[in-house]
């Protein structure tokens, strides 16, 4: 079985949310569907066919987070000697070398990726190009619009 890197953080989210699905979300739709049930002819009862498709997508991110959360590898950065390397779940500072300009990442799982969030998957061309490397080096990240080069401004182990 393969095993997913995730960080302490997204464990805690996943299993957050995943606690909200089984104590108050599922609990509220099973409701709501006794209440349509009672409604009458369930064939034209759109609040009934509306709140059992909600219970398909509960049932459904309920299984995917328990799988999710029984292959994952919590990976905590406290635990890992610092190196000042790039590795998983530390957040590098990079400089466009082409257009001196400065952005930040966070290295993460690929289920907690979110690039509004400056949080990128561990198998990201840009992750992957800078895992392994230090503070000072310089790579260059193949992307679809043609290769990038980066300074490695600052790594932080948070």
């Amino acid at each position: 079985m393969q095993r997913y890197p995730m960080t302490l953080e997204g464990e805690i989210a996943l299993q957050n949310e995943l606690k909200d699905l089984k104590q108050h979300q599922r609990p509220k739709v099973i409701q709501d569907i006794a209440e349509a049930r009672e409604h009458g002819d369930l064939k034209e009862n759109a609040e009934y066919h509306a709140a059992r498709e909600q219970q398909g997508f509960i049932e459904g991110r309920i299984q995917e987070i328990e799988n999710k959360l029984s292959n994952a590898q919590v990976i905590n950065i406290q635990d890992i000697p610092k190196s000042g390397k790039v590795i998983f779940g530390c957040t590098v500072t990079l400089l466009n070398l082409e257009t001196d300009q400065g952005v930040t990442y966070k290295i993460v799982g690929e289920d907690e990726a979110n690039v509004k969030v400056n949080k990128i998957s561990v198998t990201s061309p840009i992750a992957r190009a800078l895992i392994g490397k230090e503070e000072g080096d310089e790579v260059v990240v193949k992307t679809p619009g043609g290769d990038v080069e980066y300074e490695i401004e600052l790594v932080e182990h948070k």
